[in-house]
């Protein structure tokens, strides 16, 4: 409904999680909320959170351009914790055009949507589809990093509590002790 000249959307966009490369790593379930084909599909952190988007920023330290007629790119992004696998690909031009003009190293954000793949033999990858990548600094990445710190930290103190963070206890087997452990370690990695 229309009120005063403004429009309210259909839907809204899910938030950007904060997540570490190696709590991602390890995320394996994922799950459609809804039965139509526009319904969003989400990753379960093994921290009990559920994320269709999630903004992560460390140091692009390789790119590579695939594809003949379908060009796309891959890239790895590194965090104190460890290596997002990234893709821009033609679905998400902005982000695709935006990869091509960054050299690494090069420090920067990347909003996109995690994807979990499994191989014939039972392995299971985690990706990003980037929605866009920008080029930042040290200053940036360092207060990404006491973010997702924060995030985790907290999503720990809620652990058990909710209906995802008891579904990921079960899926996962989650130790919490484990992430709080990467946290400190990742903090202690950052530089002033």
């Amino acid at each position: 409904m229309q009120s005063e000249g403004r429009f309210t959307p259909r839907y809204q966009r899910e938030p950007a999680r904060r997540v570490f490369a190696a709590e991602l790593r390890e995320a394996s379930y994922h799950f459609k909320d809804g039965e139509d084909e526009k319904s969003p599909t989400y990753v379960l952190l093994p921290t009990g959170e559920r994320c269709n988007r999630v903004l992560i920023i460390g140091s692009m330290t390789q790119k590579e351009k695939r594809g003949d007629q379908n060009i796309f790119y891959q890239i790895r992004v590194s965090d104190p914790t460890g290596i997002f696998f990234v893709s821009a690909t033609s679905y998400q031009q902005e982000a695709m055009t935006q990869v091509s003009k960054i050299d690494p190293p090069a420090f920067v954000a990347v909003v996109g949507k995690p994807s979990v793949y499994e191989t014939p033999d039972g392995r299971v990858f985690v990706s990003v589809r980037a929605e866009s990548v920008t080029v930042v600094d040290k200053e940036m990445r360092n207060c990404w990093v006491l973010d997702t710190a924060e995030s985790t930290l907290k999503r720990l103190e809620s652990f058990g509590t909710t209906e995802d963070s008891k579904t990921a206890g079960e899926h996962y087997a989650t130790n919490p002790e484990v992430y709080r452990r990467m946290v400190y370690e990742a903090l202690a990695q950052i530089t002033i």
